[in-house]
C-alpha cells in the first residue's frame, strides 16, 4: 500500500434517506473532493448496487457495497445494555461490509430482508396516518398520501425522514407567506419553530422531532417484528458474501460512552465472542483523540476498521471525512480507514490480503 488515498465507507443514499438528491451528486461531491473509495451503506436496501457501481465508474471512483440494518440483541436487552442506540437498551445497529455484486442473496436470506423491510416501511405508513389525524385536529386543510410520497421521494425504503420532508414540502405549498408557514408550524407542534425557514435540513430535524419521534403526536412505536436477532441479521449479511461489522457510538458530545462501549477490552473480547471482527465510525461523532484511540486499538485488536460520514439526515455535509473537532482526518486516521477499506476490497473481490485490495482499488482509480 504505497499510495494512501481517502476514503467514505459509509454512505445512505435516496435507496434509504439521503441528503443527496440522486447517487450522482453524491460521487460528484466525492470526486471533488478527491475522496478515490466511496462505500454506499443504505437501510435494507442492496437496490442501489447498480447505479453505484456504474457511476463509480463513470468517475474512476473505487465501490464498497454495504447494507445497514437494526438488530436486537436479547442477552444485551435483558441487562438493559445501551449498546450502538443510546435510547433503546439491546437495540444493536449493525453493518455488512463488501456484499457480493452483482447481488447474490437469495432464498431464506432474501425472505427475511425483504420481511424486515416491508415491516418498516409498515410502520412508516402507520405514522403518515397518525399524522394526518394531527394534521386534521389543527385543521391544516391538507393530509399526506403515504403511496404519493413513496413515489416521490424515495426508491423503495420509507423511513420517518421522508414523512418531514414531504410535511414540509406540502407545507410550502399550502401557505405561501413565511409568516403562515411559521403561524401554521407553532398551531402544529404546539411551540415556536427554532428554524429558519430556508435552513430546510433544520426544519425537518424539528418536525421529525416534535412529531414523529417518541412522545410526538404522530409518532407510533416499532413492532418487535421490525427487529430480527443479531445472529439473524449476521447470517443475512454473510450470506449476501459480507462481513458483519459493528458501528461505533464511542464519545458523544459530553464525552459520555454507552454501557457497552465504555470499557473497549471488554467490548471487543464480546464483539469477537460473538463472530464480528470488523468495525466502522462515523466520524464526526468523535473527537479526534478518542477516535485515534479506538481505532487504533481495535485494529491492533485485529479488527477491520472504517469510517463514513452516514450522511442519513438532511444536511448537506463535506464527503471527506473530518472529526468533530478537525474538519479534516489526522494521518494516523487516515492510514487506519484506508487499510480497512483494502481489506473490505480485498474480501470483495475474493482477495486475501490488504495488500491485494489495495492494488484492486489502484486499478479501479487509475493509479
Amino acid at each position: 500500500m504505497n499510495r494512501i488515498v481517502d476514503v467514505n465507507a459509509h454512505m445512505h443514499t435516496p435507496y434509504s434517506f439521503s441528503a443527496f438528491a440522486n447517487v450522482q451528486q453524491a460521487l460528484d461531491m466525492a470526486a471533488q473532493e478527491g475522496v478515490k473509495v466511496v462505500g454506499i451503506n443504505d437501510f435494507y436496501s442492496l437496490d442501489g448496487y447498480q447505479e453505484w457501481s456504474e457511476e463509480c465508474a463513470k468517475r474512476q471512483l473505487y465501490p464498497l457495497f454495504n447494507i445497514e440494518m437494526i438488530a436486537l440483541n436479547s442477552e444485551d436487552q435483558a441487562k438493559g445494555l445501551r449498546v450502538n442506540d443510546p435510547n433503546n437498551p439491546g437495540r444493536t445497529y449493525l453493518s455488512g461490509k463488501g456484499l457480493a455484486f452483482p447481488v447474490t442473496l437469495s432464498g431464506k436470506e432474501a425472505q427475511q430482508l425483504a420481511d424486515v423491510k416491508a415491516e418498516s416501511n409498515a410502520q412508516v405508513a402507520k405514522m403518515c396516518a397518525r399524522l394526518n389525524d394531527v394534521l386534521n385536529d389543527v385543521k391544516a386543510g391538507f393530509n399526506l398520501d403515504f403511496a404519493d410520497v413513496a413515489r416521490k421521494l424515495t426508491c423503495g425504503s420509507i423511513r420517518e425522514r421522508h414523512l418531514a420532508k414531504a410535511l414540509r414540502l406540502a407545507v410550502g405549498e399550502h401557505f405561501e407567506s413565511e409568516q403562515a408557514q411559521l403561524d401554521f408550524y407553532e398551531r402544529l407542534c404546539k411551540k415556536p419553530l427554532k428554524s429558519a425557514l430556508d435552513n430546510v435540513a433544520a426544519v425537518e430535524n424539528e418536525l421529525r422531532g416534535n412529531l414523529l419521534k417518541a412522545g410526538g403526536a404522530a409518532f407510533v412505536p416499532e413492532d418487535a417484528k421490525a427487529f430480527l436477532p443479531m445472529e439473524t441479521v449476521q447470517r443475512i449479511m454473510e450470506a449476501a458474501g459480507g462481513i458483519p461489522t459493528y458501528p461505533f457510538l464511542a464519545d458523544d458530545a459530553k464525552g459520555n460512552f454507552t454501557d457497552f462501549e465504555a470499557d473497549l477490552q471488554q467490548c471487543a473480547d464480546t464483539l469477537k465472542r460473538r463472530g464480528i471482527h470488523s468495525v466502522e465510525f462515523i466520524t464526526t461523532r468523535n473527537t479526534t483523540a478518542v477516535l485515534e484511540s479506538y481505532a487504533g486499538y481495535l485494529q491492533d485488536e485485529g479488527f477491520i476498521v472504517t469510517f463514513g460520514s452516514e450522511h442519513n439526515t438532511p444536511a448537506l455535509e463535506p464527503i471527506r471525512l473530518r472529526t468533530r473537532d478537525n474538519d479534516t482526518l489526522s494521518e494516523k486516521l487516515r492510514a487506519i480507514n484506508f487499510h480497512g477499506a483494502c481489506q473490505v476490497a480485498a474480501h470483495q473481490a475474493g482477495k486475501q490480503t490488504a495488500e491485494e485490495g489495495a492494488e484492486t482499488i489502484y486499478k479501479s482509480i487509475g493509479i
